[in-house]
């Protein structure tokens, strides 16, 4: 940045002045990726690594290390601080980013084998696990309608019981409700499944079902639900609830009407996390809805298909068909979470409280 000093002849004439902080092009962090990933290459062939994953994490302490000592020798202890904060966070993102990336592209290459509209369509009824042939449309079905139950269980619970916290709990049961949220957060899902099976199974004496394991998923998603609620309506600002009040509005109206519709975008981000945290569980689908084939449409009789279990069976079952069928069915699970992830955020855009000047 460039100033200017007085002329020591005429003070009234301003010259510029030449001092500038040295600084390093905008290249430079580019450069030194470049280059850190060439000399991890020769490194890594040289000393016989055959991993690539190791020669990864050798580039990214070469490029951290490479940043640092070139921006000291440039621009300073201070600077090269700052830089060397910027490449950590550049590495821990790749770090998540790239085992993310590589799960999609793999699922992708070896489910796209058998995913199409017969794989969707047909179940495994009358085909063996390891025959060619077959789809998920069973499993499909019964992921579907377990999923849509747990979630009209745990939903209207769980944003009435955030409500609750958030506006009107003060005293100490609002805080045995918090500790029993916190303790339901941490509950595996084998311990959900097992406290069904005891109760309505064993003691009631109702047969395997969909609805079985979907109070199962209700269990596990109702804590998710609490959570991430409580936190989008504590981020409303009081001010709006204070002017609702202020012109007489009831309290029950204000949350329903000011409240909700100004967190909506971040409960229903909520509800879509907690509806891919049950999609993939597959210890309560085995103890409470069982194994079946066949096609079930009714989840309150009798066993029904999963996707998590169908991927666990098919792998286990070990030919080359029955891969391909749990690739593809693990192919069609991250379609699903996806769908719905995308379909929560037009509905959440399209709720959001319109904002003008």
């Amino acid at each position: 940045m460039s100033t200017t000093t007085s002329n020591p002849a005429n003070p009234l004439v301003k010259r510029p002045s030449t001092l500038r902080a040295a600084s390093l092009p905008r290249w430079s962090p580019a450069a030194v990726a470049l280059g850190s990933a060439a000399v991890a290459v020769g490194i890594g062939a040289g000393a016989g690594l055959d991993s690539r994953v190791q020669w990864g994490l050798i580039a990214a302490l070469l490029f951290i290390v490479g940043s640092y000592v070139l921006a000291v020798t440039v621009e300073g202890v201070r600077q090269a601080k700052d830089r060397l904060a910027t490449s950590l966070v550049w590495v821990m993102f790749l770090l998540a980013v790239v085992p993310l990336a590589s799960l999609i592209y793999e699922t992708v290459q070896r489910g796209a084998k058998v995913f199409d509209v017969y794989f969707l369509t047909h179940s495994m009824g009358v085909i063996a696990d390891d025959e060619t042939g077959g789809g998920i449309y069973h499993a499909l079905i019964g992921s579907l309608e377990q999923v849509l139950l747990a979630s009209l269980i745990a939903v209207p619970i769980g944003l009435l019981t955030a409500v609750y916290l958030v506006e009107y709990g003060r005293g100490k049961l609002s805080k045995v409700v918090t500790f029993f949220v916190d303790v339901m957060t941490g509950i595996p899902s084998i311990v959900a499944g097992l406290f069904v099976l005891s109760f309505w199974i064993l003691i009631l004496g109702f047969d395997f079902s969909g609805w079985a394991g979907a109070m199962a998923l209700a269990i596990l998603m109702m804590p998710v639900v609490v959570r991430s609620t409580e936190e989008m309506l504590k981020l409303v600002p009081n001010e709006l609830r204070e002017a609702s009040l202020a012109l007489g509005v009831p309290k029950w109206r204000t949350i329903l009407k000011v409240v909700l519709p100004t967190a909506i975008g971040g409960i229903t981000t909520g509800v879509m996390l907690s509806v891919a945290r049950i999609a993939g569980e597959t210890a309560p689908v085995l103890l409470l809805v069982w194994v079946t084939p066949l096609i079930n449409t009714n989840p309150f009789d009798g066993a029904q298909g999963s996707l998590p279990l169908y991927i666990y069976q098919q792998y286990a079952a070990g030919t080359d068909a029955s891969y391909d069928r749990a690739w593809a069915a693990a192919l069609a699970l991250i379609a699903f979470i996806m769908i719905l992830n995308l379909a929560a955020r037009g509905v959440a855009r399209w709720k959001a409280p319109k904002t003008g000047r």
